[in-house]
């Protein structure tokens, strides 16, 4: 039988965690359990969780499974997106360089704003 070629990631912001797994599809997304309409109805947050698949020219070419816990909803969306990000990576390494440039692979996406001058 066939191995069905899966990438996991962890992402975590502030005190939410989230893990994700991409597989090759047509860009399924449920997010514990909910379609992600259902669980981010604001489209900021759906924006903010995609983001990377954007950076990466990937849309709708994976199916997204993710269970995600801690923290409020925009902590949340945060942990998503560095999840997908990690994923991304694994899947195809060259990611790295574009989704580091654009800050997808650091645990606070506002972390460099809040360093002291």
């Amino acid at each position: 039988m066939a191995e069905l070629a899966q990438y996991l990631g962890t992402g975590k912001r502030k005190t939410s965690v989230a893990r994700v797994i991409l597989r090759p599809g047509d860009g399924k997304t449920w997010i514990n359990g909910r379609t992600l309409e259902e669980y981010f109805p604001r489209a900021a947050h759906r924006a903010a969780a995609l983001a990377p698949f954007k950076t990466a020219s990937a849309e709708g070419t994976y199916d997204l499974r993710v269970r995600v816990h801690g923290g409020g909803v925009t902590g949340q969306a945060g942990a998503v997106r560095h999840g997908i990000a990690r994923a991304l990576v694994e899947a195809d390494p060259e990611l790295r360089v574009p989704l580091k440039r654009e800050g997808f692979l650091t645990r606070d996406a506002r972390q460099v704003e809040r360093k002291k001058a």
